[in-house]
């Protein structure tokens, strides 16, 4: 992997799920960190911003809907994008500050889109 790989992180509280999906972001060329609670997804966050952050709505703890409100407050993480992934209609997710909506159980095409539309960096000359 290079430098300019994207950096993903993924606040996902089920296990299966989130090696799941970091194992496919990985197999796309990302660097990826993961986290089971919106407590340790801002603290990753906030240590090393990244270009796409993948975030549950229920969580542990502080849920999601909170995780994003406070990435988007945040001078760090303001400019990351966000995509919400959840089970939740999307209509219930309309008052999100998120860029994008992932569905679960999600698609690996959607992965690979979603990954191409907001994390790649362009190429240099």
């Amino acid at each position: 992997m290079t430098m300019d790989a994207p950096h993903v992180l993924v606040v996902e509280d089920e296990q299966d799920v989130s090696n799941l999906l970091s194992q496919h972001l990985r197999g796309l060329g990302c660097r990826v960190d993961v986290a089971a609670t919106g407590e340790g997804g801002m603290e990753r966050a906030f240590a090393d911003p990244p270009d796409l952050a993948i975030v549950d709505i229920l969580l542990p703890g502080i849920d999601g809907r909170e995780v994003i409100r406070r990435l988007r407050a945040d001078d760090r993480t303001s400019g990351c994008r966000i995509a919400v992934f959840s089970v939740l209609d999307p209509q219930d997710l309309t008052d999100l500050a998120a860029d994008a909506m992932l569905a679960k159980p999600f698609r690996r095409a959607a992965v690979a889109q979603l990954v191409d539309s907001f994390a790649r960096r362009p190429e240099e000359d």
